[in-house]
This record gives structure tokens, sequence and C-alpha cells, in this order.
């Protein structure tokens, strides 16, 4: 059973939603492929054909790809509301490259993506989806709706996070206040998706798990998509010499041979990543590590295996 989506075979497309589609055609074909294809049909968009039904619902073009008989679902309602949440502070730029792609992205371009691909999922499911952006600030936060021009809307904001920053717009992590405020906010019980590097200028983990509890105390499911680079955020895999290492939040910088440091980095960082592991787990939160460098296949099973619940 293979669930894994090929970026590369993904950057001829340049709009968003068109990618997202792409995305999620080729991963619900791979589960209806695969031995627990009874795992997707939490979609909307399709049912398990049953022998002696009218034959003129079934989809064709998904019988073709899968050799199996689903029918088009037309008249569900919606049933959940989903909040995404998206940190679009300067760390989430990093790692800055001259170009980005699905193939070669940063944080935040996979982020962006990962959560495009889930609008597709909560679309074909007849739910509502809001979208909440902050740094420093709460800058966007639209309601849960379903329609399609507010969907579209969405991928327009999207679209615009997508713009590289300079070094005049950087702006810090405040984590904690905005999902205070979002708390707040939303009024109807939701499931809300975070991706966030979790990176703050004076990291408070237990002020973290406060504003995380306050989602919960609202009666809120919370998925929070710990969006990192692997190779050189946690394993900090620097080529043995000195480097300028600049912090893309504040500015500061700091000269620094990579051999020098590496051990204290990977111990204080495996200890800061297990702490919140460890008190996402006591509140209730599923938190899901989130390497850019991987496939998508790493959001969309966790999603669907909640929304299951």
């Amino acid at each position: 059973m293979n669930y894994s989506i090929d970026f590369t075979q993904l950057t001829q497309f340049v709009n968003l939603e068109l990618v997202a589609k792409h995305v999620v055609e080729g991963f619900i074909t791979g589960i209806h492929k695969s031995p627990m294809h009874g795992f997707s049909v939490e979609f909307a968009e399709h049912r398990q054909y049953n022998t002696g039904e009218p034959t003129k619902h079934i989809d064709w073009k998904l019988y073709a790809k899968t050799d199996k008989l689903f029918v088009k679902r037309f008249e569900e309602e919606t049933n959940l509301r989903c909040q995404i949440v998206i940190d679009r502070s300067s760390s989430m730029y990093f790692p800055l490259k001259d170009e980005y792609s699905l193939k070669n992205p940063n944080k935040i371009f996979y982020a962006i993506y990962a959560a495009a691909v889930l609008m597709q999922i909560l679309k074909g499911q007849r739910d509502a989806v809001g979208l909440s952006v902050f740094s420093d600030t709460l800058e966007l936060h639209t309601r849960a709706r379903g329609g399609e021009t507010h969907l579209k809307m969405i991928y327009r904001e999207l679209e615009k996070i997508l713009q590289p920053i300079s070094k005049e717009t950087r702006s810090n992590s405040m984590v904690t206040d905005t999902l205070h405020r979002i708390a707040e906010q939303i009024h109807k019980r939701s499931m809300v998706v975070i991706f966030s590097d979790m990176f703050e200028s004076q990291t408070n983990t237990d002020e973290l798990m406060l504003a995380l509890q306050h989602l919960r105390h609202n009666k809120h499911d919370v998925l929070l998509f710990h969006t990192y680079d692997k190779k050189l955020e946690f394993d900090f895999a620097y080529d043995n010499r000195l480097y300028r290492f600049i912090d893309m939040e504040t500015g500061g910088e700091v000269k620094l041979h990579s051999n020098h440091i590496r051990e204290y980095y990977q111990t204080a960082i495996g200890e800061y990543f297990q702490e919140l592991h460890l008190k996402c787990g006591q509140y209730q939160i599923d938190l899901i590590p989130v390497d850019i460098h991987r496939g998508l296949e790493q959001i969309l099973i966790p999603y669907l295996l909640k929304r299951k619940q």
C-alpha cells in the first residue's frame, strides 16, 4: 500500500487550487486501490456501488483508475467545521532559497499547499472551512463556511502568503496570544488545524499549552501540525565550517562553527520537541511532527483518521 505523492509530477502547475485537486485525486485513487479502501469512503463525493442500484451515478472515470464501482453522492449536509490556522511569521519562511517548488519547499510553502489540499478534502465532504493567518498579529480570520466563492477567496489569500518576504517585513511569531484570540472567535464547535513551527522569541511551553487548552476547553478538536525542516532545524546537518546564523524574526546575527554547537543544539531542540509532544498528549491535543521534505500523506492520513473519530 503506497500513498506517497510524487512532488516532481506537480511542478508543472501554477494555480494552487489545481495542484490541490491533483494531489487529492491521486491520494483518493491510491487509497481505493489499496486493501484499506474502506478507510477512505468518508468522502461525501463517493460511496461503493451496491448491486441492483441504478448505474447512472456510477463514476466511470474512477472505475477506470481503480477497477471498482463507486457512486457519486450529491446531497450531503455540512457536518464539520474546520478552521485552518497558519503561522506566517518570518521563521516559517526558512530556509531561504532562490526558488521554491513542491519538490523543494520551505516551511510556509509546504504549509500553504498542505492547507490547500485539506480544503479540497473538506470541499469533497461538504464541510465548512475557515482560515486564520497570524504572525505578530492576527492578520486574517474568516469564519468557517462552505460554497465555491468562499473557497476561492481563501485560495487567493493563501497565494498571497507564498510571496517572498524582505528584511523590512520581518515579524515575530505570537502563537500563544493568537490562539487565545482564535479560541474566542470560533463560536461553534470545530476542528482546528494548526500549521506552525512553534518557535517564539521567548518560548514558554506552559503559556503555549494554556492557549491550546483554551481551544480544547471550548470543545474544539485540535490537530497541530508541527512544521519544520528536519535536516536543518532538528538534525543540524550543516557542513563542518564557520557559519553566520541570522534570526529570521529579530535579525540578530551570530558567527559559529557548526561542529562546535551541534551536540548542544541537538540536545536542546530534542528536549523542546519532547516537552511539546508530552504536554500536547496531556491536554488531548494531536501533535503531528511534519518534515517539509516528506510527502503530503503525512498531513492527509492523520487528518482522515482524526475526522473518522
